[in-house]
């Protein structure tokens, strides 16, 4: 699990240096030829690579061990990654809309040919970026992927336009493909930031059946009844699982070690939870919570 988290921390890392450094090029090629599709996009990159550098900060610092400030350890850190990019995002593709929205009003004609060369360095550098974050499972990284996805399909449809317009003249074209694209990605990364804001709120993992591991705990001999049951996760891939147990005909204190060890062989087992805790009762005890 460390192996994984270094290696998509240092993913992050790459991708941002990436995206910083193609940011700058895409400045002095927008200039180049006074395109203002690709400073539009270069100003939306420079916020791509600000989100990628906050990721790939609070990637490193959420890999930290648990102390007595952050008995759980870092790793919401990464949850508040994921949160920051998605508004960044939203922001982002919010202005290439309307920036999009001023050129289909006022088409103007840029240097198709310098936009061709730009758009295959474009699709190249980040297209390679998307795929080296593409492998991560942290709601960090998932939304990191959609940031560098946008960026691929904008370059994509930058190098469509650049060899259409280098034949025919129709500078609406550009506007329009660019307001279809941004459609398509604010709503995934929208899909990502409730997906964001529920772990944030501590709701249910999906694809963990609470109701599955009642009946199964409840099955196991000697639990009477359970209560104060919570299942929640850090940061959309390390779960949690409390409960307390009321307990019916125990007489032996191994009868207790036993019942909590079969539990937490099955919780264990079946459902890999980075953290359990499993509280007792016996019949006349009395839960003070």
């Amino acid at each position: 699990m460390a192996h994984n988290h270094d290696h998509g921390t240092k993913n992050l890392g790459l991708a941002f240096f990436l995206n910083l450094t193609f940011t700058i090029v895409e400045i002095i090629g927008g200039l180049f030829t006074n395109s203002v599709a690709i400073l539009s996009d270069a100003l939306h990159d420079l916020g791509d690579s600000l989100s990628l550098g906050i990721s790939w900060y609070l990637g490193k610092k959420s890999g930290k061990a648990a102390n007595h400030k952050f008995t759980f350890g870092y790793q919401r850190l990464s949850l508040l990654g994921a949160l920051i990019n998605s508004i960044v995002l939203i922001v982002g593709s919010v202005f290439v809309v309307i920036e999009a929205i001023k050129r289909l009003a006022e088409p103007q004609m840029p240097d198709a040919q310098g936009m061709l060369y730009f758009a295959i360095a474009g699709v190249a550098i980040n297209g390679f970026a998307a795929y080296k974050v593409s492998s991560g499972k942290s709601l960090n990284e998932k939304v990191i992927s959609w940031h560098l996805l946008e960026d691929v399909l904008g370059w994509a449809a930058v190098l469509v336009v650049s060899i259409i317009l280098m034949f025919w003249d129709v500078p609406w074209l550009d506007p329009a493909l660019s307001i279809a694209i941004t459609i398509f990605i604010l709503y995934n990364v929208v899909k990502r930031l409730r997906e964001t804001l529920f772990v944030f709120l501590q709701g249910k993992p999906e694809g963990v059946d609470l109701d599955e591991i009642e009946k199964k705990i409840l099955a196991t001999p000697h639990v009477a009844s359970m209560h104060h049951t919570h299942l929640w996760s850090l940061d959309g891939e390390h779960h949690v699982f409390t409960t307390h147990l009321k307990l019916k005909n125990i007489s032996q204190l191994k009868d207790i070690k036993q019942l909590k060890l079969d539990i937490k062989e099955m919780l264990k087992s079946e459902y890999d939870f980075s953290h359990y805790t499993i509280e007792t009762e016996l019949e006349d005890e009395d839960c003070n919570m």
